[in-house]
């Protein structure tokens, strides 16, 4: 994957994937709260901040970059995701992108919740 193709991801606007992330994981019998749940574990965000840039429309690039603290255990997300394994992708926002998408993955996959936390 070449910095190209990403360029068009971290501009995506955050608010537009947000939906899908919920659908899968309640098409799996999960909730709403569980996504944000790891949303706010990866990023450090809370329902308020999270809500901003919802509202803001914010890209992945900005919602990444200003994101309060990445989580010290990120590094504990391994496996793959969309073909690539996230522990070797040498974009360290692309990294997290998919970091995010693991974590929904495993959601929608039945996967306890401290386990996919990294606990």
């Amino acid at each position: 994957m070449n910095n190209k193709n990403n360029a068009r991801v971290y501009k995506m606007s955050f608010a537009s994937v947000y939906p899908h992330y919920i659908q899968k994981a309640e098409k799996k019998g999960r909730t709403k709260a569980e996504v944000d749940e790891i949303i706010f574990w990866l990023t450090g965000y809370n329902e308020q901040t999270l809500q901003q840039h919802i509202d803001n429309k914010t890209d992945f690039e900005t919602f990444f970059s200003k994101a309060p603290q990445l989580n010290p255990n990120v590094s504990k997300i391994t496996g793959v995701i969309c073909g690539y394994r996230v522990e070797e992708i040498e974009y360290p926002l692309m990294r997290n992108i998919r970091y995010l998408d693991k974590l929904i993955d495993e959601l929608a996959k039945g996967k306890a919740m401290e386990k996919i936390l990294r606990n």
